[in-house]
Order: C-alpha cells, then structure tokens, then sequence
C-alpha cells in the first residue's frame, strides 16, 4: 500500500492517529449500517415478491373480465361507458425515514363524485355486461395494492442504491484509506525512531568528544603545577 506523501513528524504523526481512530469508527458504523440495509432489503424484497404477485393475480383477473365484456359488447358502447368516471382519486405523497434514506409514501382518498352508497360504476347495469362490473369492480379493489406495490418497488430500489453506495464507502476505508493511514503511520514511526537513534549517537559522541577535552584541560593543569613545582624547588637548591 502507498503510503500518504507528508512530513514524518509528531505533529502529523498525532493527526493522522486520530485520523485512524475516526475511520475505524466510521467503518465500523458503515459495516453495521450496510448489514442492517441488507436484512431490511431482503424482507422487504420477499414481501414485495409476495404483493406483486397477489396484484398480477388480481390483474389477470380484471384483463380476462374486460375481455369478455369486449367481445361481449360493441368497443364503441364500451368506450362510452367508460368515458365518464364516477368517481375521483386525490393522491398524496408523503416520506418516511429508512436508515437515512427517505422513501415515498402513498395513500389516496376517494374524489368528487362519490356517493353515499359508494358507487363506482359510471353507467347503468341494462346495457352492459357482468363481466364489465367485475372487472370495475376489481380494479377499485386492486388501486390499493397497486399503490402499495408501487412505493415498495421505489423503497427497494432507494435502498438498493443506499447499500451499494455504502458498500463502496466500507470498502474504501477498509482496503484505501485505513491500509494507507497504518502504513504512513508506521513509517512516521520509522523515521522518528530513527531520528531519535541518531540524535543519540549525536549526544555520545559530544559526550566523548567533551569528556576528551576534559582530560586534556587536566593534563595541562597537571603538568603546569608539576613545571611550577619543579621551578620552585629548583629556585630553592640554589
């Protein structure tokens, strides 16, 4: 691993510790993060397989009753009866907070046009087929699940997308910016060991260096007292 381009001192050796502890928390936190994303992911998947099915279910049925009901009757009475819808839908939109991700919300209420006896059917039942009120009738009681579908599928995918997303950052601090962090931390070591080895060696040698002046200065002491005696003795036998 290449390690960071920076000067091997204490100071950045300090920086970069506290730098390490925050990514190992971090990754830490991320790791959690992205397994509980997975497991969230994975129930909710199995219930979004489960409710598609039941609408695809619900759906086949209401495609086979408009199919009967258009061979039954003509496509120009079929499309006038439809023309006008009884009823009226207002969808609103909300969000809710997953893990960090905000994911949509649907619920809708019944518009204009509803009766007290909740009426779905935009025409009179002489002229039309039973199958056409089957088939209305299903698909007012499938918009629900088709809503419900809808804002799982999106959940889905914005949680799939958050997982990938994490899962880059788990990986770039544990294989990137962790190795890179440990490695130039351990070389800041190196030098400053080193360093102080030879700031070490620097100091023996003053040492030697001063203790040799040392003894140089008191041989010289010595042999000026030994010359002064010398003369003194020499000034007394004469």
């Amino acid at each position: 691993m290449e390690r960071m381009n920076v000067n091997p001192t204490r100071m950045i050796l300090t920086s970069l510790k506290k730098k390490l502890v925050v990514a190992t928390r971090g990754h830490k936190l991320l790791k959690d993060k992205r397994d509980e994303l997975m497991k969230q992911f994975l129930e909710l998947a199995r219930q979004n397989k489960i409710l598609r099915q039941e609408v695809e279910q619900k759906l086949a049925l209401v495609y086979q009753n408009f199919a009967i009901a258009g061979a039954v009757m003509s496509p120009e009475f079929m499309e006038e009866a439809l023309m006008f819808p009884k009823q009226g839908v207002i969808l609103s939109i909300g969000r809710k907070n997953v893990m960090s991700v905000d994911v949509p919300v649907f619920s809708f209420e019944k518009g204009e046009g509803e009766g007290d006896s909740g009426d779905i059917y935009p025409y009179g039942f002489a002229a039309t087929s039973g199958e056409l009120d089957k088939a209305i009738s299903g698909l007012s009681e499938v918009f629900a699940s088709m809503l419900d579908l809808a804002a799982m599928e999106k959940e889905v995918g914005l949680l799939a997308e958050e997982i990938e997303k994490t899962r880059r950052r788990v990986n770039a601090l544990e294989y990137v910016m962790i190795p890179k962090l440990e490695v130039t931390i351990k070389y800041i070591k190196m030098k400053l060991d080193e360093n102080e080895r030879g700031n070490q060696t620097r100091l023996m040698k003053v040492k030697d260096m001063m203790l040799e002046e040392a003894i140089r200065e008191k041989k010289k002491r010595d042999e000026a007292i030994l010359e002064a005696y010398k003369q003194q003795k020499r000034q007394k036998s004469s």
